[in-house]
């Protein structure tokens, strides 16, 4: 039984002291091209564009009160987004994220309302629910080892029906009622709702929240051996499980983030508004998903970051502000929309090819 063996290219000694030889297989690439093969590079560039973009054709959006108001749309996205990120990064992704959000929400403002509770106690219940759905989503996905879409639809159209037929039942409307006078109201408001004044500008409170959020997802990411577990089972769960990645664990960790984060922006919305309309939610978890997908996180998993989505998410929050200040008609916000996200996915296409180019 033969062996045949691919021949080795001789190598070569060069004269002492003189310049190194090289195949070209092991040189190391400029710092330039390694830096535009991250995958949230291109989602820079785009949001950077889509800014440049609106600043002529929207000049409101020069102000300062504009801009901080565009952050905070951004915000409000950027938040979810993050653990919907992990989550793809993770191989997984969860339909039900928009309408958890409000799930979480309609949850704390009924029970502190109908039971005349202290708002902190509607909170806590709100935030053990949310974690509930994301320990049902990912238990039931690896119980029954279908995949998230037909899991997270179910649980998507379930809350859907939950939230509406419930909230009729319990204050006969499809809104609930103003809990603003209620104990601990404003201090919960503080938390979640609250704003501050930067040079004259007031800044909503989730801005800083994102921000610390992202920050705390890209440690944890880079940083952690969780990091490199939520990367293992998105790459290949079977050979990350053979290495001893605690496979189940991760993957049902992850849903309940994404939980984690419904309840934060669901408890934004209860005290930014007072009250909650049921109907809500439908189509923004489409709206997380985009932003995670623009920031360079991969459908099929193992591939991501957390800095991207923020970007991604900025993209979102300037094109919804934009078409307002700009004063164009608000129907073409969802084609203007698609219109960004293709461009934004085609020009970190196209860094990625001119980075890997030798």
């Amino acid at each position: 039984m033969s062996m045949t063996r691919q021949a080795e290219p001789a190598v070569t000694t060069p004269p002492a002291g003189g310049p190194k030889q090289s195949d070209g297989r092991t040189t190391r690439r400029p710092p330039a091209l390694r830096l535009l093969a991250r995958p949230e590079v291109g989602v820079f560039l785009g949001a950077v564009a889509v800014l440049v973009f609106f600043l002529f054709a929207a000049p409101p959006v020069r102000d300062g009160s504009s801009f901080a108001n565009i952050l905070y749309q951004s915000s409000t996205i950027g938040i979810m987004a993050l653990p919907v990120a992990l989550l793809m990064i993770g191989g997984e992704f969860d339909l039900s994220a928009g309408v958890a959000v409000i799930t979480s929400a309609l949850t704390a403002s009924m029970l502190s309302y109908q039971l005349t509770l202290n708002v902190w106690v509607g909170v806590i219940v709100a935030l053990i629910v949310s974690l509930g759905i994301g320990l049902f989503n990912g238990w039931l996905l690896i119980r029954t080892g279908l995949p998230s879409f037909l899991v997270t639809l179910g649980t998507f159209l379930i809350l859907q029906g939950v939230n509406l037929a419930v909230t009729k039942l319990v204050t006969g409307n499809v809104a609930t009622d103003s809990i603003s006078d209620m104990d601990g109201f404003d201090q919960a408001k503080a938390i979640f709702a609250s704003s501050f004044d930067v040079a004259g500008v007031q800044v909503k409170i989730t801005v800083v929240w994102w921000l610390v959020f992202a920050a705390l997802a890209t440690w944890v990411l880079l940083r952690t051996k969780y990091g490199n577990w939520i990367f293992a089972v998105g790459g290949n769960k079977e050979s990350a499980r053979a290495v001893g990645v605690p496979v189940t664990f991760t993957k049902i960790s992850l849903f309940m983030l994404v939980g984690f984060g419904a309840w934060f922006v669901g408890m934004h919305n209860l005290f930014s508004f007072d009250t909650v309309q049921s109907g809500e939610g439908v189509g923004q978890e489409l709206i997380y998903i985009a932003a995670a997908v623009i920031g360079g996180c991969l459908l099929t998993g193992g591939a991501g970051s957390a800095i991207g989505p923020v970007f991604g998410a900025f993209m979102f929050g300037m094109v919804q502000q934009g078409i307002v200040y700009a004063g164009w008609n608000p129907d073409w916000f969802k084609a203007f929309l698609g219109v960004m996200l293709l461009g934004a996915v085609l020009i970190n296409l196209w860094v990625q090819r001119t980075a890997t180019r030798r």
